[in-house]
């Protein structure tokens, strides 16, 4: 089957990673997107929080209720960014049913899905933007700005090879010559009939 006009462009979201970065740093997240860029942008905020959160985590200067607090912020962000994959990859399998692509059974699978290559390229997007705020530091030297746009020209180096093998994949999976599967992770620590303690707790308070 020929490519279909269904097939996602990705330089389109990773240019949706790049601006909302920005923009979220000046003003209140928000997803102004429709269909399957409205996912990317969800996915892609729960990253962006946790960006910061990380942040706060590894400072010396908070308390301990504060440290407590990240870390329950930490460990909801990241479910939330993990489920918000899987809703990634969900709506790609349903554009290509919907599309009535079918790839042979013997079509190979990659072993990265697009969602998880999409979540790579959202971080990226932040890795590169806050390293970009340090070349505006007035209070660093030379070697600091040498060593920061050494990993800036690194980090979009990467971000390319990335958004090139992510849209030969997206390609692939919209004209049959891969297969596509969500896969489930099944984080354990967040569900109380998983999580060891969580569930043993609950015994003895009762």
């Amino acid at each position: 089957m020929e490519k279909t006009d269904l097939a996602i462009d990705v330089n389109e979201l990773t240019q949706l990673q790049h601006d909302t970065v920005s923009r979220w740093h000046d003003q209140d997240i928000e997803n102004g997107y429709k269909g399957f860029l409205a996912t990317v942008c969800q996915q892609h905020s729960y990253n962006f929080q946790l960006w910061h959160e990380e942040d706060i985590a590894r400072s010396v200067d908070v308390t301990d209720a504060e440290i407590a607090r990240v870390k329950r912020s930490i460990d909801r962000l990241n479910q939330q960014r993990n489920d918000w994959i899987e809703k990634i990859d969900d709506e790609i399998l349903k554009l290509v049913l919907e599309a009535g692509i079918r790839a042979d059974d013997s079509a190979p699978l990659n072993t990265e899905t697009p969602g998880s290559t999409i979540d790579r390229l959202s971080i990226l997007s932040l890795r590169i933007f806050h390293l970009r705020e340090q070349l505006q530091r007035p209070d660093v030297s030379p070697s600091h700005i040498e060593s920061v746009e050494n990993k800036i020209a690194v980090c979009l180096l990467q971000e390319d090879d990335l958004k090139t093998s992510l849209q030969q994949l997206i390609n692939d999976i919209f004209v049959g010559k891969k297969r596509h599967r969500t896969y489930r992770q099944f984080k354990m620590y967040n569900d109380p009939t998983l999580n060891p303690f969580l569930y043993q707790a609950k015994k003895r308070a009762s």
